[in-house]
């Protein structure tokens, strides 16, 4: 009878710790994924916010450091516009009458944009599943910030590159233990001015012959995705019963 006792003692205690491998013991640290979405030029020939909204696409990996801090690498494509209709931009900026000489004639460009880099993000609430005694959410909205690179191509333009500065906010929300459904709005600063550059003459670079600085009267962008992600890298604790 004693040993019946062990032997059933033995093998509830292996069952359990089976049994919690793929729930509270099991944690992954790492994600994989991708998505769709819509980017906008906001810059001289914008003419509004989202008034040029084009189509994107996104891949992106995550690391989770913790249930509240993650650090993020991402790249996108997708393609942006504007025109200037209702604006107005004069032909010679450095003329001396007041206005900068006479309006010049309806500019419009259209070209591709690729960027990437890596982001931080600060969940507010403690995100997961499982191990409910760390008072995990399966939803929490976050910021994020983060740098990278950017590069306008295509309008019959020569490419241009430059640094980008995302910041932004977004909300996760777990689908299942390993599935992750999110979406994430950015408004991406850019340290160039030829996002915007085209065949059109005068080019849309320093229109108003105003002074730049690093991020002073510069091309910006903003970016709105939904996205899937899956767990993946899992770690896994000892059994303590």
């Amino acid at each position: 009878m004693p040993r019946l006792i062990t032997l059933l003692f033995v093998m509830a205690t292996a069952l359990g710790c089976h049994a919690q491998d793929g729930g509270e013991l099991l944690e992954y640290q790492q994600e994989i994924g991708g998505g769709i979405g819509l980017d906008s030029y906001v810059g001289d020939a914008a003419g509004g916010f989202m008034k040029h909204p084009g189509l994107m696409g996104t891949v992106l990996w995550r690391r989770n450091l913790n249930p509240r801090m993650v650090v993020k690498v991402n790249a996108s494509f997708g393609h942006i516009s504007g025109n200037t209709e209702g604006i107005y931009i004069p032909q010679d900026p450095l003329s001396e009458t007041p206005e900068g000489g006479q309006k010049a004639e309806l500019i419009h460009f259209s070209r591709n944009i690729l960027d990437f880099g890596a982001q931080f993000e600060f969940n507010f609430l403690g995100y997961g599943m499982g191990a409910s005694f760390k008072g995990l959410k399966r939803w929490t909205p976050y910021l994020t910030a983060g740098v990278g690179m950017c590069i306008g191509m295509g309008g019959g333009a020569k490419a241009a590159a430059g640094m980008c500065i995302p910041l932004g906010a977004g909300f996760r929300f777990k689908l299942k233990p390993r599935w992750n459904l999110g979406f994430e709005w950015t408004f991406n600063f850019t340290t160039t001015d030829k996002l915007d550059d085209s065949e059109a003459t005068p080019h849309l670079i320093d229109p108003y012959g105003i002074e730049s600085g690093m991020f002073k009267n510069k091309d910006c962008y903003t970016k709105m995705a939904l996205t899937v992600s899956y767990d993946i890298a899992p770690k896994y604790r000892k059994c303590n019963n």
